[in-house]
Order: structure tokens, then sequence, then C-alpha cells
């Protein structure tokens, strides 16, 4: 797989002024940094499929694990090129075997995310399925260790407290924070991340600050990934599909405690 990222690192937040309004009706100026959103399009084999909303870093990760939390790869070695072009409008990946297109290819549809202007401009045929996945051991060491990268780290969301982030562990060493706008584009992107760095995906953890409904867990299992822990809450549906994937599935993780949701076997 070959990366030609010609994207170079735009300014992701902008300062406007403000006016601060307290409860005694006395008023103030302030200042507050913000998240500059992005978008770009994404082609496979020169057939537009994606329109992504996100925050501009990260692309060719962001990408790379949207198509394998699609389903569209089996593996790094099914990925043949990846281009960003200067903009970071455009992505055209390259797949070695040709992506089938289902029908009503070409027509714009809204995606199921909280990025509200993520589209899908076509509807393609995964190559993998959601299977069961093995047993994978961690240690509660382990998940207090990435619960405390997240009091750490994540200088974006300190910045706009616009972000989520996901956090990356492999064999229980800290990889590092993947932020963006969408916790999905996150999580994509902490994917990208260790497929591109040939990361086997049955030794990762991931930590996300967002949510977790069905869809979370989906791209999760498509991805291989045995392990999620969130700050955040389940759906009741979520934790049925963690069960039966046997993805272990820890929310309200915080500091002084977490809970465990779905664990193989349990």
């Amino acid at each position: 797989m070959t990366i030609n990222n010609r994207f170079e690192q735009i300014k992701q937040t902008a300062c406007v002024e403000t006016r601060i309004i307290r409860p005694d009706k006395t008023a103030a100026g302030g200042v507050s940094d913000l998240l500059r959103e992005h978008f770009m399009e994404v082609s496979i084999n020169e057939k537009p499929v994606l329109r992504l909303a996100c925050t501009p870093n990260r692309l060719a990760e962001l990408v790379l694990g949207r198509i394998v939390t699609e389903g569209l790869i089996n593996e790094r070695s099914d990925v043949e090129s990846v281009t960003i072009c200067e903009t970071g409008n455009a992505a055209k990946i390259f797949l070695k075997q040709g992506m089938e297109l289902l029908d009503g290819g070409g027509e714009l549809n809204t995606e199921p995310t909280c990025c509200t202007e993520n589209k899908c401009l076509g509807s393609y045929r995964a190559v993998k399925t959601l299977d069961p996945m093995p047993w994978a051991a961690y240690s509660e060491d382990c998940i207090f260790d990435l619960i405390e990268k997240f009091r750490e780290n994540a200088s974006l969301h300190k910045q706009t407290m616009g972000t989520h982030s996901c956090y990356l562990s492999y064999k229980g060493e800290y990889q590092g924070v993947f932020e963006d706008i969408g916790r999905h584009n996150a999580l994509d992107k902490a994917v990208g991340y260790a497929l591109i760095n040939g990361l086997e995906f049955e030794n990762c953890i991931l930590f996300t600050t967002g949510r977790v409904p069905v869809d979370m867990v989906r791209k999760v299992v498509m991805a291989g990934i045995p392990i999620l822990v969130s700050k955040a809450v389940p759906t009741m549906d979520a934790v049925e599909m963690a069960k039966r994937y046997h993805l272990t599935l820890i929310c309200k993780a915080w500091p002084d405690s977490y809970e465990v949701y779905s664990e193989h076997g349990g």
C-alpha cells in the first residue's frame, strides 16, 4: 500500500469574538476558539462513494479506517494506493480488487452518523461479514491507563471543547489520540492508523469519548477489534449486539470505576 498525502495541514480552528452574559445581566467581551468543518469526497477505483464532514487532520487515516469499518477490505494488502489532494477535499483509493456497487449507486443519501453532512454517494457490497470474535484478554490497569490518557490528552478538545476523541492501545501500549468533530470519524482515524502501521486489530483496544449506539459497535466488530471502552453510555441494542459478536464493551469509564456491559462468554 502506498500513501500519497499532498495535503498540507491547515488551521483547524478559528477565533471569534463573543458576548458573555451573566445571571446578574452584566455583559463582558469574550473570545472563543471554534472548530472548522472540512469537507472531503472519497472515491474508490474512480467511483465516488462518500462525502465526509470532518476535522482536517489525519485524512489518510480517516478514509482508510472508514473502508475497514465499512467492511470493504479484509486486510492492508487489499489497498493498492491512497491519494489525498493538496486541498484535502478529495481522496482517491485504489483497491486491488474491484468494488461492487449495488443498485442506486450515485444517489446522495444521508449517512446514519452524528456528522449530518456525511453522505453516501452510492451503495456498495461489503467483502467482510460480521463474525463473532475470539476471546481477548485485558487487564484492569490497561483500561485505567486509557482513562487517564483521556484526562491528559486531546489538546484540540481542550482548546475548543468541540471534538470527540478515540484513544488506541496496542498490546497494552498507548499509541495516540485521534480527534474529530464526529465520534465515528475519530474512531475511523484510530482504525486507519492501526491499518497503516500494521497493528493487528485483534490486539487493539479502543477508548471513545462518545456514546455507543449500534453503529459504533458495528464499526468495531467489522474491524475485528475485540474491546471497546467509552466514558459515555451504550444503548440496550448496542449491548445486545456486543454480546452477540463477543465484543467486550466497557462503558461509564471514569478514573474511579468502569462498568462491563459485555464480555466474551459473559
